[in-house]
Formats: C-alpha cells, sequence, structure tokens
C-alpha cells in the first residue's frame, strides 16, 4: 500500500501538476485511444497550466495525493456547481497509477463534498474508456445522457466538443447523495 496521502496543494505543487496531467494523459495514446479526434499521435499532448490551478487551491478545492510534504504523484481538482462537487480534472502519474491512489483521492473527494453538505459529485467524462466511466461507475456514478443533463454539465460536454472531443465517446456522469 502506498505511503501517499490526500493533502491541499500548495503554491509550490501547482507547478508540478502539469507533469501528472500530461504522464496520465500518454496512458490513453499507449492504448489506441485518441483524446482528440485527428490528433496525431506525435502531437503534444494538452495540459492545463499551472496557473489555472492556483485559484481552485485558493478556494480549497485542489487536493494533491504525496508522501507527506513530498511532490505530488496524483490530484483532483473541482468546482462547487449546481450543489455538487464538479471534478474538471484527475490525474494520477503513470508511475503511481495501480496503486489504488485513484480510488483513494476519488473516495476522499465523496467524503469531502458530503462534509460540505453537497447533493453530490459531477464530472465529464470517455464513456468507452475503462479507466473512465466504469471506473467511476464502480464508484457509484451513473451516467447521465445528454438529454437528461443539466444546462451546466451539457455546456461542459459542448466545450469538450470545440475543443475536438467526439461527443458520442462523453458523457457526463453524476453521484448523488
Amino acid at each position: 500500500m502506498s505511503r501517499m496521502i490526500v493533502r491541499p496543494a500548495r503554491p509550490d505543487d501547482l507547478p508540478l501538476l502539469p507533469d501528472i496531467e500530461v504522464s496520465a494523459a500518454g496512458l490513453f495514446r499507449d492504448e489506441g485511444v485518441a483524446i482528440i479526434a485527428g490528433e496525431a499521435e506525435d502531437a503534444p499532448l494538452d495540459f492545463t497550466p499551472a496557473e489555472v490551478w492556483a485559484p481552485i487551491a485558493a478556494a480549497g478545492l485542489l487536493w494533491v495525493m504525496a508522501e507527506g510534504d513530498g511532490p505530488p504523484g496524483a490530484f483532483l481538482a473541482a468546482r462547487i456547481e449546481e450543489n455538487r462537487l464538479h471534478i474538471l480534472e484527475f490525474d494520477v502519474h503513470r508511475r503511481h497509477q495501480g496503486q489504488g491512489l485513484g480510488r483513494r483521492l476519488l473516495a476522499f473527494a465523496i467524503d469531502e463534498a458530503r462534509r460540505r453538505g453537497l447533493a453530490g459529485l459531477s464530472l465529464t467524462t470517455f464513456r468507452d474508456v475503462p479507466w473512465n466511466a466504469p471506473f467511476y461507475a464502480s464508484a457509484g456514478f451513473e451516467i447521465v445522457e445528454r438529454d437528461a443533463a443539466t444546462p451546466l454539465l451539457t455546456a461542459y460536454l459542448d466545450r469538450e466538443a470545440a475543443r475536438g472531443h467526439d461527443p458520442a465517446r462523453r458523457c457526463a456522469m453524476v453521484l448523488n447523495f
């Protein structure tokens, strides 16, 4: 069992998050999954600039898994929207995958949403990738089809489609308490 713990992200963690995001995204390519339709296999992987996470960390909605004060090996960023903890980004560095860190970090987020008195959690993800929708389903999330999605979740799906994600492969998911 990994000695990593969940802790709030600190400002010095933020520059390390893009590496985690790129590392996790590389798994898609290794498995032959195109993240963006028509993307060349050797195209640089897109990532979220570190400064984007600063206000989310300041709001107390960015958590990392690390060995104490050490560098993070995973992170989860969220917003509170529609009385839910909406997961914006959730990544585990490849060298830390397969150790249960993702499941532990997701369980932390679920507990945090309950502690805050929220109605549940939401996110968007790939419906057909084993470590995406099926992983979340194993934690109690359910797919919300587009015609039943809230305007907020529809807006997230629309933005993803505008960035090149295949809408047929993306879905919204919720976990209700």
